[in-house]
């Protein structure tokens, strides 16, 4: 994010090792996408073709890291926080025993607010996310578009069939450890605690990572990132990232929007027809949308959030509500489980390893203390 014409450039073609490692990276992503297509048919095609040029692209203008923060061209306050991706990614590695992969090692200067969007649907009575299930990641509780022209596009076909959609930005992934994966503009966009909370959270996933259990991998991500991206403040004198005036914002939003899923779950499972069922959504949701307007009260007129509470196709919905939970359903049960271990990182990397080897419905209760 924040790019321009200058951020990220490629003057001629990539030379030497990197252009070596560009192009076995960009023929992989060619020959992964080949393969996924073979397997899934010719509904999945397209799509497929879309994450594979766009993965492809996002490798091919990626320069490394020491380079662009060496140009001249480079603006300083990207230098600055290109610095501080570098530091967070050698501390994660070196203090919380995160993969050294080739993860974030490069930046690619993406012209565009997000990396990709994200597409989440859900039933019109029910919070629990569909899927879309791959060969290689198992099943996930969305679609990801390198275009928010792609994303809009399928959200529109999807509440045609009267489904809830969500469609959101995303600022950074990872390939677990597959590909070369590089710091995207985007990421800086978020600032800095952005950017050492969304590092930690990537390099996580390349330690466990179960396919088809988004809700395991998340959360366990989101734990890991806050612990770490507390040591790490701690360690290098920063105020506590928790006690910051927008983490304490997200977690305050967080905490209403579990709350009013909780809420529609209770509705969705009673006995009542469908038709009062839908009578008691809106009026879940109209509750929840008041709730926050006295919760932002005191936000000095800040507003970030109101898109997620907004009356329309792409507010406050089952999809939204779903997305949320997917990432935040557990992290209670993962930091218990750390604190259990005196915060000791490698022995909850392996206590949670332990989990993921069990079948889905006995992994929560995993976490859980011994009785």
């Amino acid at each position: 994010m924040r790019a321009s014409s200058r951020e990220g450039r490629v003057d001629g073609p990539v030379k030497g090792v990197w252009a070596g490692r560009a192009w076995r990276a960009v023929a992989g992503v060619a020959l992964l996408a080949l393969g996924v297509a073979a397997l899934s048919g010719c509904g999945q095609v397209q799509y497929l073709a879309q994450a594979a040029a766009g993965q492809v692209d996002l490798l091919w203008r990626a320069r490394p890291l020491a380079d662009v923060i060496a140009d001249p061209a480079t603006p300083e306050e990207t230098r600055r926080q290109l610095r501080l991706a570098q530091d967070v990614r050698e501390y994660a590695v070196r203090v919380l025993g995160l993969p050294d992969h080739r993860t974030f090692a490069t930046y690619t200067d993406l012209g565009r607010p997000y990396l990709v969007w994200n597409v989440f649907v859900a039933p019109p009575l029910s919070t629990r996310l569909r899927t879309s299930c791959f060969p290689i990641t198992g099943c996930v509780p969305y679609r990801g578009y390198f275009s928010l022209q792609g994303a809009q596009a399928e959200a529109q076909r999807l509440r045609a069939a009267g489904d809830d959609v969500s469609v959101g930005g995303v600022s950074a992934y990872s390939t677990l450890g597959r590909l070369p994966d590089p710091v995207p503009s985007s990421l800086l966009r978020g600032g800095d605690g952005s950017i050492i909370r969304t590092i930690i959270h990537e390099l996580t996933h390349q330690v466990v990572y179960v396919p088809g259990d988004a809700n395991f991998n998340e959360s366990f991500a989101v734990a890991v990132e806050t612990a770490g991206a507390a040591r790490y403040a701690r360690d290098r004198g920063l105020p506590p990232p928790d006690e910051t005036l927008a983490r304490t914002r997200f977690q305050a939003v967080t905490a209403l929007l579990l709350g009013t899923r909780d809420e529609l779950d209770a509705v969705y499972g009673s006995a009542v027809p469908d038709a009062e069922k839908r009578e008691r959504k809106a009026a879940v949701l109209a509750l929840a949308r008041t709730r926050y307007a006295a919760l932002k009260a005191d936000w000095d007129g800040y507003a970030g959030y109101d898109g997620w509470f907004a009356d329309g196709p792409n507010g406050l919905n089952n999809a939204l509500l779903g997305s949320v939970a997917a990432y935040a359903d557990q992290v209670p049960a993962f930091l218990a489980l750390l604190d259990r271990l005196n915060g000791d990182f490698p022995a909850f990397y392996a206590a949670v390893r332990a989990c993921a080897e069990r079948p889905q419905p006995e992994r929560a209760a995993c976490l859980a203390p011994p009785r």
